[in-house]
């Protein structure tokens, strides 16, 4: 599909992007969200902890909500979607990954870009409680394992109607050379802080992976040669980023697909807007707004641009869908 520019104007003080992310994510506050918590086993016998949230009057589609690098179910971005959709008839699901949910995993693996077992599993889940149609809502990491699962193993999910991924690192390693930019140092130090208390966790769980002591992380590259490659399978980081990045998959996926990425959205290099995809797939459709940060499209009203545009695309592809 051609890529769109959407006319998406905020107050003067939040077109400055790391102004929209910081107080998206600081500031903004969602109220009214109920969860129902549901523990879930996965096959390898760690367990994944679900939020629901039902719509009062559901349309009985269930929309899947995926975090980003640390989140978890209460993050603003993530409440701010969930109560969206249940304004709109969406019951939704909002998905923590291992180690997310308050409580450790119990393995020493835990989540990353590319981890598209572990939304099968949800997506099962799911299945078990009878729904029939579901849509797929990530963001930024979350967006990235959404965009691969549509692009490899959820091809053949008839199920799984469409997806939306915001604020999205299409591109892992293009994503990790612009946060280590000077201008990310707080970004990029406050999730050295989250990830190294992770790796500390681990450390208490499972010393005999460490061969001497627990290492001193010093940048995300350190952290995924160290943990999130070997953990999970890859040689190193490298080999993570270059398996697991959904740029590679987007020409292969055949549902309709949103992907809204800010221009001057900070943690996002070249890579990471992928026009070349969405110009030969007619499947996705590629939305540049210039401003809005990473996750941060902030508006003077209850919801924020980027929800309004989630709905206007959810309605659009469930509209006609049998139920």
């Amino acid at each position: 599909m051609p890529v769109s520019y959407p006319e998406y104007i905020p107050p003067f003080i939040f077109r400055n992007g790391h102004i929209s992310t910081i107080y998206s994510a600081l500031a903004r506050k969602v109220r009214g969200v109920v969860y129902q918590r549901q523990r879930i086993e996965l096959p390898d016998g760690d367990f994944l902890d679900l939020d629901w949230s039902l719509a009062k009057a559901s349309n009985r589609i269930l929309a899947l909500v995926l975090h980003g690098l640390e989140g978890d179910s209460h993050r603003p971005y993530v409440l701010g979607a969930v109560k969206k959709l249940n304004v709109h008839g969406f019951d939704a699901l909002a998905v923590n990954f291992r180690g997310c949910s308050g409580e450790p995993n119990q393995l020493f693996r835990g989540y990353h870009g590319g981890n598209t077992e572990d939304l099968s599993a949800v997506i099962d889940a799911a299945k078990a409680k009878g729904y029939r149609k579901m849509v797929l809502i990530g963001f930024s990491l979350g967006g990235n394992i959404l965009l691969k699962y549509l692009g490899t193993s959820g091809m053949s999910d008839h199920q799984v109607v469409g997806g939306i991924a915001i604020s999205t690192p299409c591109a892992l390693r293009a994503s990790l050379e612009q946060l280590n930019l000077p201008i990310n140092f707080v970004y990029r130090q406050k999730f050295l802080r989250q990830l190294s208390r992770k790796l500390a966790v681990k450390f208490r769980q499972f010393p005999e992976a460490f061969p001497n002591k627990l290492p001193k992380i010093y940048s995300l590259l350190d952290f995924d040669n160290f943990y999130t490659g070997p953990a999970h399978g890859f040689k190193d980081a490298f080999d993570y980023y270059e398996k697991c990045s959904s740029i590679q998959f987007l020409k292969h996926i055949q549902k309709p697909v949103l992907i809204l990425n800010a221009q001057n959205d900070s943690f996002l290099k070249d890579k990471c807007y992928p026009v070349a995809a969405a110009q030969t797939n007619p499947y996705i459709h590629l939305s540049m707004p210039k401003y809005g940060g990473h996750v941060g499209f902030y508006q003077a009203s209850e919801f924020y641009f980027h929800e309004n545009e989630m709905i206007a695309f959810l309605h659009k592809i469930t509209s006609d869908i049998d139920l």
